[in-house]
């Protein structure tokens, strides 16, 4: 006999703030549904898009959850996550949560994230032994890492305290694997060039089994650009699972007047076996949205570049990489915000003249930041952080999510909350 479902716990009065601003997102939304087309692919079609990305070497579970739950209430249409069955399932558990809260919210798609070769920059973790620091330094691994995933503390040996006697002391601690997502802003800071940076790629095998779980709606491919060899190995290890997605990505970098060509060919690889839609990240600065205005301008220039030129593989367009608060600003005054048409520059016969060139935005390390400065004022209660539990707390994150989110989607929620 299967096992009846257990009720989320009643919500409290104090929630009411939250289910009122999420209330409006999801009547917003579908107040704007219509056609055949899924909501996602919709959003795709006129240009509002919005995935949050929680890394794809991020694997901190609870830390994924929180934002999961918040961004689902927020109105996401996409959550890219680890190739990992923890934490796809700290995904679901997120968006379930956002659901008992508002039963109607649109649940976005999961997304796992692969990549074809090791020297990709998402897919590495940083690593050293803090027993080879020197008990006097500044620790500026720990101060400059944005994931928090650097902690590090003096102990006592041979009875002597470190502070008093240094040699006598050593630290502990190091990087915390799972919420190290590879950035490398440890790298150049070290003054002992102690740090080194791991890379890996994810195992296609565990992968295709991910591929067939219900709960994993679509894949991410990162490629280097540095050949097509890789990839279409990778492919073909996962030709027999890949058209249980719904949505194929491919993300790249900018690598010049190549770019076309090379993604022209990798579209070749895959047309055989692609049933569902396949999208294109534009990578203009990885892993550098937290840092500010600038870091926005090459995500920027790759999605120029992109509309400059003809012979464009089909597939939805979508920009990551340095995406920030300041993105949608700079998309607009580049006249490709939502827009379909490009004023001299060459048009392709595979973009639909009703479809907007940018379908939409992900957002990466901003997002987690804006949402982090909450998650750290909580308390943990019994090993985990669970962000319903603080009412207050949630309305604080998922405001900070809509300032972020409600630009691209254009809520009428977004100036109340201000």
């Amino acid at each position: 006999m299967a096992a009846v479902p257990v009720p989320p716990p009643p919500l409290l009065a104090s929630h009411a703030a939250v289910r009122a601003a999420a209330s409006a997102v999801s009547r917003y939304r579908r107040a704007r549904l219509a056609g055949s087309h899924p909501p996602q692919v919709a959003a795709l079609q006129r240009g509002d898009w919005v995935k949050l990305i929680c890394g794809a070497s991020f694997e901190d579970a609870a830390d994924v959850r929180n934002l999961s739950l918040v961004y689902t209430l927020a109105g996401v249409d996409c959550i890219d996550c680890a190739a990992d069955a923890s934490v796809v399932g700290a995904v679901n558990e997120g968006i379930d949560v956002a659901a008992s809260i508002i039963p109607a919210v649109q649940r976005p798609w999961v997304m796992v994230s692969v990549n074809d070769d090791c020297r990709d920059l998402h897919f590495r973790k940083a690593e050293f032994d803090p027993e080879d620091c020197p008990l006097d330094c500044s620790k500026p691994c720990e101060k400059i890492c944005p994931a928090d995933a650097i902690s590090l503390e003096s102990v006592m040996v041979g009875g002597e305290h470190t502070q008093s006697d240094p040699l006598h002391g050593k630290l502990k601690g190091g990087v915390l694997t799972e919420r190290c997502y590879g950035c490398g802003r440890c790298l150049p800071v070290c003054p002992y060039d102690r740090i080194r940076a791991v890379s890996y790629v994810r195992d296609p095998t565990t992968t295709s089994v991910l591929l067939k779980m219900n709960d994993v709606d679509a894949i991410e491919i990162h490629t280097t650009g540095k050949g097509t060899d890789t990839f279409n190995t990778l492919w073909n290890s996962l030709s027999e699972s890949i058209n249980n997605v719904k949505l194929v990505a491919v993300s790249l970098p900018d690598i010049g007047e190549s770019t076309v060509d090379f993604m022209n060919k990798l579209y070749t690889i895959m047309e055989p076996h692609l049933q569902g839609y396949n999208l294109w990240q534009l990578d203009g600065r990885p892993m550098s949205g937290d840092i500010g205005r600038g870091a926005t301008r090459e995500t920027i220039s790759f999605a120029v570049h992109m509309a400059s030129v003809s012979e464009r593989p089909p597939g939805f367009y979508q920009l990551a990489g340095g995406t920030n608060s300041y993105t949608i600003d700079c998309l607009k005054k580049a006249g490709l915000f939502q827009s379909t048409t490009f004023p001299g520059t060459a048009t392709s016969g595979t973009i639909s003249p009703q479809q907007a060139f940018i379908g939409g935005i992900a957002y990466g390390g901003y997002a987690r930041k804006i949402i982090g400065r909450t998650l750290r004022k909580l308390p943990a209660q019994f090993g985990r952080v669970r962000i319903e539990d603080h009412p207050d707390h949630l309305l604080e994150a998922l405001q900070e999510a809509l300032s972020l989110v409600a630009p691209v989607k254009g809520y009428p929620v977004f100036s109340s909350m201000k």
